[in-house]
Parts: C-alpha cells; structure tokens; sequence
C-alpha cells in the first residue's frame, strides 16, 4: 500500500503505531503470514531519544534515525506494509473492525494492536470507553487516560480481537523491553489466529526460529517421525481422519522441518543478514570500518563491506 492509494483495503492486522513494540508486532505478524499493515505517523516518542545505547547488538550504541531505517526495513523484508498516516477511529464491524485514517484510507481487518504509546482516543468508538479509559481530577480538570490494566500481560483485551503492546500495556518505557512486549502480543495474537483456523492449544503456537540441520538428530528427519510426534497431540474426541486435522497436521509439519537449516544455507543467510546491514550505513563509515578495526563495524567482515561497496 502507497501513501496515496486511498481505495478501500482489508488486512489481517492493522498495528497502530510503528515505534519498536509495532515493528516488533510487525515482523512477527508478518512472518507468520498474516496480511500486516502498519499506520505510522512518524511521532514515536523514541525520537525524542539523542543516542540508543541500551538496545542489545549496538555495542557503541546507534542513533535512532538508524535504528528506525532498520526497523522499516526488516518489517518491509517481512512482507508488513507500513503507511504513514494517523489512525482516528476503530469501530467494531460483524467481524472484526473498520480502520478510519485521517488522509480518508478505510481498513478492514480482523485484529488490531495499539501500540502507540500516547492518545488512544482512537479507540473510543468501540464503546467500552467507561471500562478503556480512567478519568482523572486535577484542577478542577476531568481528563481522561487510558487504562494500562486493561489489557492482560500478553495484550489480549476484553474486545475480541483487540490487542496492546508497548508502553501503552503498562510495560517499561524502553525500547528494548517494549520491542520484547511487542513480539510477545504478535505471537498471542497469531496463536489466537491459528485457534480460530482450528488448531488446538497444543500446537497452536507457531515455531519461529532456526536451527542447525546438523543438531537434527537422525530419527526426526524422517516425516513420518514428526507424524507420530503430532498425533500424540491430537486432543481425545477429535477426528483424526478429518481434512482439517490433516491439513493442520501437514502445515505443522512443514514448519518443524523448515525451521532446522544446512550449514550452506546458514552461510548464505548470514552473509545477506550482513550486506543488509552495510547497505543501511553510509559508504564512509563503512571505508573506515576496513581501516579502523576498533569501531563498530568489526562485527562485519572485511569481506562483506568490500563487496557491498563495490556493489554500491
């Protein structure tokens, strides 16, 4: 989606706010191949920020205009659409919600996640402002705030496919630990997909990681290994025979297999992982990082910054 096309779009998940708790809910979302659309206005309070030094991989630290091109690119790398536009309204639809922006762009999609930290007003529409919001007294002045506790620790709501990440759940005011928050609230909501796809508890939860293929042991190479691993969680009751358990039983499958990778294939991964963080610095950092072994970027090798330069 382009910040101009103003049509009528659907999405599985919208996410409110693209500081590090949406982006995080971002990736995951996407990865697990929800249609994710970010709405970003650009105002994360992290800006505000004069240097990140506490965020772990930057070891001397990195500036936040960075840190957010970074961000922009793994959640475009993961297939999430991000527009920068101000989200005014949420409403509740037969199922799911309707999206209203303020440049006129109208979403509809199952799941939405605020995790922009200031301003929920936007949410108010849905109804449940009496339960959503506190109201304070101060001067003589009512004012009202949303209410942290109103979501549970893994974002979930009262409203059925409402969910909160980041400072606006309560969690600390740091970007680490609200990027954590974000990936735990992805993976509930994503969890809560699959169970309305008819996946049980136990296998509801997607794997999202990769191993060495050499840690696999022998036996579990074989599918029909990982066949049996599954049918010991097939819940009593249930038809084993039905298209759906076999369809899920597959797609499970798949994923427990795809997540162990060969050496070769790691190799190739961390070499593009590295020339997709050269490409995000400037050529004359990465010139001084092959004449300056102390800065930063011996993390990369020489290797890798002389191709993307030549590249370049």
């Amino acid at each position: 989606m382009t910040d101009d096309d103003r049509d009528r779009h659907t999405a599985d998940v919208v996410i409110v706010g693209g500081g590090p708790a949406g982006a995080s809910a971002a990736v995951f979302c996407a990865r697990a191949g929800l249609d994710t659309l970010v709405f970003d206005r650009g105002r994360s309070s992290l800006k505000r920020c004069a240097h990140l030094e506490n965020y772990l991989g930057f070891p001397a630290g990195i500036d936040v205009e960075t840190f957010y091109e970074l961000a922009r690119a793994q959640m475009s790398e993961s297939g999430a659409d991000s527009v920068s536009d101000l989200v005014e309204s949420v409403t509740r639809r037969d199922a799911g919600f309707r999206v209203e922006t303020q440049q006129g762009r109208v979403v509809e999609t199952d799941r939405v996640v605020a995790a922009a930290k200031y301003d929920a007003d936007y949410l108010r529409p849905l109804g449940t402002s009496d339960a959503m919001f506190e109201t304070y007294e101060h001067d003589g002045e009512s004012e009202a705030y949303f209410d942290r506790e109103y979501p549970d620790d893994d974002g979930r709501t009262p409203i059925e496919g409402l969910y909160v990440a980041g400072p606006l759940a309560g969690v600390a005011d740091q970007a680490v630990v609200a990027a954590g928050h974000g990936a735990t609230v992805a993976r509930t909501l994503i969890a809560d997909a699959r169970r309305e796809d008819g996946y049980w508890d136990a296998v509801a939860d997607r794997v999202d990681w990769l191993r060495r293929e050499a840690e696999l042991d022998e036996e579990w190479t074989d599918r029909e290994r990982w066949h049996e691993w599954f049918e010991s969680r097939i819940p009593d009751g249930l038809d084993r025979e039905a298209e759906a358990v076999e369809r899920i039983r597959e797609t499970v499958v798949d994923e427990r297999l795809a997540a162990y990778v060969s050496e070769a294939e790691r190799n190739r991964r961390a070499g593009r992982g590295h020339r997709r963080l050269a490409a995000t610095l400037d050529d004359e950092a990465l010139v001084d990082g092959l004449d300056d072994p102390t800065v930063v970027l011996d993390s990369l090798d020489d290797d890798t910054i002389r191709t993307y330069l030549n590249e370049s």
